[in-house]
């Protein structure tokens, strides 16, 4: 089952939306800005989480660097093109908008980190 994973950023917290190819939300939570703590939901969820997604922002490095060194495919996404691309929705709320974020991911990413 291919498996879909949004962080929305925060200084503080990250909330965590995983979906599957049929738009479910199979996972969410909301925990401190860490990665290892990021790492612990993601692992507990599933093994088969393997690519991560988020906007870029304050913590973009961070995230970026300790979620690529735990084995993750980093995908950052530009700000201004997401929000271009969210605008053009008519539907803006719930998990359609992670979901959305989730799927284009490798449409809509201007940035991959590098180790």
């Amino acid at each position: 089952m291919k498996l879909y994973t949004a962080l929305d950023v925060s200084l503080r917290w990250v909330s965590i939306c995983i979906v599957d190819e049929a738009g479910e939300v199979r996972h969410e939570a909301k925990v401190a800005a860490d990665v290892d703590t990021i790492l612990v939901s993601l692992r507990n969820f599933s093994e088969d989480v393997k690519i991560v997604g988020f906007e870029a922002g304050a913590l973009t490095q961070y995230l970026a660097y300790g979620l690529q060194a735990a084995g993750f495919e980093i995908v950052c996404l530009e700000a201004r093109q997401v929000n271009a691309a969210l605008a053009a929705m008519r539907n803006k709320t719930g998990p359609i908008v992670l979901t959305f974020r989730s799927t284009r991911m490798r449409l809509c990413a201007v940035a991959r980190m590098p180790l």
